[in-house]
């Protein structure tokens, strides 16, 4: 049995050994906590504790820590952009030439149809039934070569340039069954086209080849203008029903150059169909315009829908509206009126209701309905009219973007807004109806003074409106456009102040008291902005300046154009209210 004095020299021991690992352990979590990290020494040798006769203890091993190490992985490499082959390099590669010699060879062999079609009809050969077969049969036989040549691989380039030659043989081929011999009626002839279209861009789809689908495409457009007697509103009609027929292909392919060669030939033929004709009451063309602005806004509605981003999409969007309003241009002003306008409605409701419309399709329909507007606008009023017109709907258009929080209404307000200053400027408000004197009647001076009344409330409303929207800067950082607003905003003031001062007190007694009221409340507004800009630097900025510009009048006008009591009212008037504003700012500084 142990005894009491061997139990306390082991209890000694276990202490002792106690405390030198407590030592340890601390020291290590003060060089963690340092951020540094542990030196893995070795311990310090243990003294062994006595062996005690009867007692079988041992030493439990000593643990180390060791911190967590964090793992880091490695960045990957940027990948290194795709060089851009040159048309050498394309030119080169293996392939490249037999792909050219088809395509070629397709095209040439495209032209040749249409010449032979051109040659038989100017000498008379064969008759018009079996000139519409012999094209049928070509493009038939051509459209099953193709199909044939598909199945092997190393035939396919060629299979591609034969289908796309047989269909827009096919195609062309309906357009003289129609146009030339009347075999089909229009309609039928425009629904044999249709399927036509559809079932080649179908087959393009089937085979994956944007580059086929492109040809058809450009095949049946380019080609069209020779078989038809010209630009007529039947060869925008057979245009229209390639365009029509890209829509199932464009749901589903993402294809920008099928978009654009199906958009653009309608548009151009109707523009030179309509230069052409330039005939008032010639209601075929502008049916046809019309047809070409339905189908391009239809078209690019319903790609939008499905690509809200797509540029082809949203550009052929744009330019639809420009055949129906150059049609409008060559119309006389009854017929032009009712085409722009109607246009512009459309176009406008497809704008309100662009909430449902992803992305900016809804945006761009808004400007062109705007542009077909300012067009309507313009061609319906004139003189005094034109320029209140204008200058109500910018006011209008401020409204609208304020409260719909649209930029594109903002933007419309400014240009329907400078527009109108430009004709004010040209007719109703000249500066020299401010600067000389001159007998006017009566109906003329208050139109002015509406349309100044106008070009001031346009000048105060647009900047503000722009600046809540967030499109201007405040004056301190964007003076240019704050300071065009504010001299706009004193043109349209003195405007309304001389034409009111004119209507009240006809002659050239109420011309001078025009001039006294205008520098009197020049002051008095520079007195107003500089009392309320007190802790606003835009504000006291802007009521200097104008103080300088009624000091400036002072000098360089009324002491030359005024005379006896008119002359020493502006001055004297014009000094008691600076220096009531003098003494009054300088209070409102001190109290400050």
């Amino acid at each position: 049995m142990p005894t009491d004095g061997d139990v306390l020299l082991k209890l000694a021991g276990e202490i002792d050994d106690l405390g030198r690992r407590l030592g340890q352990v601390g020291a290590e979590l003060r060089t963690f906590r340092s951020g540094q990290q542990p030196e893995q020494a070795a311990p310090a040798p243990m003294p062994q504790p006595m062996p005690q006769p009867g007692y079988g203890w041992q030493q439990p091993p000593v643990q180390q820590w060791h911190p967590p190490q964090q793992q880091w992985a490695p960045m990957p490499a940027p990948i290194p952009p795709v060089p851009r082959r040159s048309l050498a390099e394309k030119l080169g590669q293996e392939g490249a030439g037999s792909r050219l010699l088809a395509w070629v060879g397709g095209a040439v062999t495209l032209l040749g149809v249409v010449l032979f079609l051109v040659l038989a009809i100017q000498r008379g050969w064969l008759g018009p039934l079996p000139r519409v077969l012999v094209g049928a049969g070509l493009g038939v036989g051509m459209i099953g070569t193709g199909l044939w040549l598909h199945r092997n691989p190393a035939g396919r380039t060629g299979a591609f340039a034969l289908a796309a030659t047989g269909i827009a043989v096919l195609y062309l081929d309906a357009i003289a069954a129609t146009t030339l011999y009347d075999f089909l009626p229009s309609v039928a002839g425009l629904a044999v086209g249709l399927v036509v279209a559809v079932g080649g861009l179908l087959l393009a789809s089937r085979w994956d080849s944007a580059l086929l689908a492109t040809a058809v495409v450009i095949g049946c457009a380019v080609c069209a203008p020779m078989i038809t007697p010209g630009f007529t509103p039947e060869l925008v009609t057979f245009l229209l029903m390639v365009q029509l027929a890209t829509i199932p292909l464009q749901l589903r392919k993402e294809w920008t150059s099928v978009a654009i060669a199906a958009g653009i030939p309608p548009v151009l033929a109707s523009v030179i169909s309509t230069a052409v004709a330039g005939l008032p009451g010639n209601w075929a063309n502008t049916a046809a315009a019309l047809g070409a602005g339905v189908a391009g806004v239809g078209v690019a509605l319903i790609v939008t829908r499905r690509r809200p981003t797509d540029l082809a999409a949203l550009s052929l969007l744009a330019i639809a509206v420009v055949p129906s309003l150059f049609a409008a241009l060559l119309l006389p002003k009854a017929q032009a009126v009712p085409v722009a306008a109607g246009v512009g409605v459309v176009l406008l409701g497809v704008w309100a209701v662009s909430r449902w419309l992803p992305g900016h399709a809804g945006d761009v329909a808004g400007a062109a309905g705007l542009i077909a507007v300012l067009q309507a606008t313009v061609v319906q009023f004139d003189g005094s009219a034109r320029s209140a017109i204008l200058l109500g709907e910018a006011v209008l258009l401020a409204v609208v973007a304020l409260r719909t929080r649209r930029k594109v209404a903002m933007r419309g307000s400014l240009g329907f807004a400078v527009l109108g200053a430009v004709f004010a400027l040209a007719g109703d408000l000249p500066p020299v109806l401010l600067l000389v004197f001159r007998s006017r009647p009566t109906g003329e001076i208050a139109g002015a003074c509406l349309v100044a009344a106008l070009l001031l409330v346009v000048s105060v409303t647009l900047p503000w409106v722009a600046s809540r929207l967030g499109a201007l800067r405040q004056p301190s950082a964007n003076v240019v456009p704050w300071l065009a607003a504010g001299i706009a905003a004193l043109y349209g003031a003195a405007g309304v102040v001389l034409c009111g001062s004119l209507l009240v007190q006809p002659g050239r007694s109420g011309f001078l008291l025009g001039h006294v009221l205008i520098t009197m409340s020049w002051t008095v507004v520079a007195l107003v902005l500089l009392i309320r800009g007190i802790g606003v630097v835009a504000l006291r900025v802007i009521g200097l300046v104008l103080v300088g510009a009624a000091v400036v009048k002072l000098v360089l006008f009324d002491l030359s154009a005024l005379d006896g009591m008119a002359r020493v009212a502006a001055f004297l008037g014009a000094g008691l209210i600076l220096l009531a504003a003098g003494t009054r700012y300088a209070r409102l500084v001190s109290s400050r």
